[in-house]
């Protein structure tokens, strides 16, 4: 199912507790938050909902599945995605394949990872403990941030630097704004 991002946390309506009753029936398999502008008639994200009626085996594509029960898989793709135009984002194909591929991988148990910022499968018991909101932030954490080797007293010292810079350059600007303002004639 594609829904609005809402429904993945709001309690208004008794939203809250049907999403309540799907998680501890055990019927959501997987959940999907994606970026805005994928559609042509909303610009806001949405997600989407994998539900099974039984996760506790079966076949797809001539491939036993494991027994998924007690478990969600959580998938942020919103940093996915590339703009096509001013208005609209698209997919790649290797978007899709990480998206479709991380999902079939762990309904099959083969090579699955979770992988931080991305893809995380949650137990119930970890679902429950958020209060049974289905956000997958909540649950991927954030991507592991890249080493860097140099000092932090000369990462400070160049960003220090770089700022100057832009101070001074604020200043410049601000002054050629004020000369052209005095130019100005105004009628009155």
């Amino acid at each position: 199912m594609v829904l609005a991002n809402g429904s993945m946390s709001s309690t208004q309506s008794g939203e809250g507790e049907i999403r309540k009753a799907m998680i501890e029936g055990e019927v959501i398999d997987c959940m999907i938050a994606l970026p805005g502008q994928l559609f042509y008639s909303t610009q806001i994200p949405v997600c989407l909902w994998f539900l099974a009626r039984d996760k506790s085996n079966g076949i797809a594509r001539d491939r036993k599945l494991r027994d998924r029960r007690g478990e969600i898989l959580f998938i942020d793709a919103r940093k996915l995605g590339h703009m096509v135009d001013r208005t609209r984002r698209e997919f790649s194909d290797e978007d899709i394949e990480k998206i479709a591929g991380a999902y079939h991988r762990w309904r099959e148990g083969e090579g699955y990872e979770d992988v931080p910022g991305f893809c995380k499968s949650a137990s119930i018991e970890e679902v429950r403990a958020h209060g049974h909101v289905l956000t997958p932030g909540r649950y991927v954490g954030v991507e592991a941030a890249e080493e860097d080797d140099t000092p932090f007293p000369e990462r400070f010292a160049a960003l220090q630097a770089e700022l100057e810079k832009q101070f001074a350059e604020a200043d410049r600007l601000t002054g050629v704004i004020r000369e052209r303002l005095a130019g100005v004639v105004v009628d009155g």
